[in-house]
């Protein structure tokens, strides 16, 4: 019984795990259910936090107790007609937008990396290895995770020993496990040699200096400089992220980890890709998924009073001025 549990614990990703047990300790802690449960049940439960959670965070907690009852050999209570009809009413009566993250603008991608290759001037003339360290470990975190549209959870998962590198030429990344690849057999990822802004080169940069052989790509630096084995957590990418564009004078309270995977994105669809080589560049599975990262490029030609990036841009990092 040890190996079967071992392999159903292996089936099921630790994302989905954790945040499924956080669903079940909602309802029988927070809300004060009992399990097994009934419909009756999950429909005063979503009742009670119809205005207060959202639709997808709804529905995976329903996942969740659907999850738990099955293991347990329980019918499911979370699929009958009046919890059905139950999500539907709150959908009509509390609409909600979807919250996304700003595209990272390639100028502001840009200023970045200038700032960045300055601080790692001023390190490497006052001698400053702390500096150093970080500097190149934030340019190749940003490029890499910009040029191949990489989640947070990818960046933080590459091993060096599945990174293969030609200077001028190009990388392969190996990641044997991702959101899209459901059946974990591994995704072989390339990203070329760019004439600026490289992410082969700032790669390279940074495992040199830091002198990493095999493990994770990625990894946390003490105030002292000191370099930990252990790879960044995915939840700390967000505050890096806006730390990193903040110190380079770039406004980052609009800008999340998805930003990264999002400027790409915007980026690939004005520069002309069309969005079946964009699903498969990036890895997305469906079109659905797709359309949430991507600006639509609307053109209104030689009638524009600005180009629609520049327009973006500016909305971006310069709200209108008050009259």
């Amino acid at each position: 019984m040890k190996d079967v549990e071992r392999y159903l614990h292996a089936g099921t990703r630790e994302n989905t795990r954790r945040s499924y047990q956080s669903a079940v300790e909602h309802f029988e802690v927070t809300w004060g259910g009992f399990l097994p449960t009934t419909g009756d049940s999950i429909v005063r439960y979503l009742v009670d936090y119809a205005d207060t959670l959202s639709l997808s965070t709804m529905k995976q907690r329903l996942a969740a107790l659907a999850q738990w009852h099955i293991n347990q050999g329980f019918p499911d209570p979370t699929k009958t007609p009046t919890v059905r009809q139950v999500l539907k009413g709150i959908r009509t009566l509390h609409p909600a937008q979807a919250k996304q993250a700003a595209p990272l603008q390639v100028q502001h991608l840009e200023q970045a990396v200038q700032w960045l290759n300055q601080e790692v001037e001023r390190a490497l003339q006052s001698g400053d290895l702390a500096s150093l360290l970080r500097s190149r470990r934030d340019m190749a975190l940003l490029l890499v995770g910009f040029w191949r549209g990489f989640r947070s959870d990818e960046l933080c998962r590459l091993q060096v020993e599945h990174v293969q590198v030609e200077a001028g030429a190009g990388m392969t990344l190996f990641l044997p496990q991702s959101k899209g690849d459901r059946e974990n057999l591994g995704t072989t990822h390339y990203a070329p040699a760019l004439k600026r802004l490289c992410p082969v080169q700032a790669y390279l940069d940074w495992i040199s200096v830091a002198g990493i052989v095999r493990g994770a790509v990625f990894r946390r630096l003490d105030r002292w400089g000191h370099l930990n084995d252990r790879a960044l957590h995915p939840g700390s990418l967000i505050s890096l992220l806006r730390q990193i564009l903040q110190r380079a004078g770039i406004p980052a309270e609009l800008y999340t980890s998805h930003s990264l995977r999002r400027g790409f994105a915007t980026w690939a669809t004005a520069n002309g890709w069309d969005l079946k080589a964009l699903m498969t560049y990036v890895g997305w599975k469906d079109i659905k998924s797709a359309m949430r990262y991507i600006d639509p490029a609307i053109s209104f030609g030689g009638l524009a009073a600005r180009p629609a990036l520049e327009l973006n841009a500016g909305t971006l990092t310069h709200p209108p001025a008050s009259h």
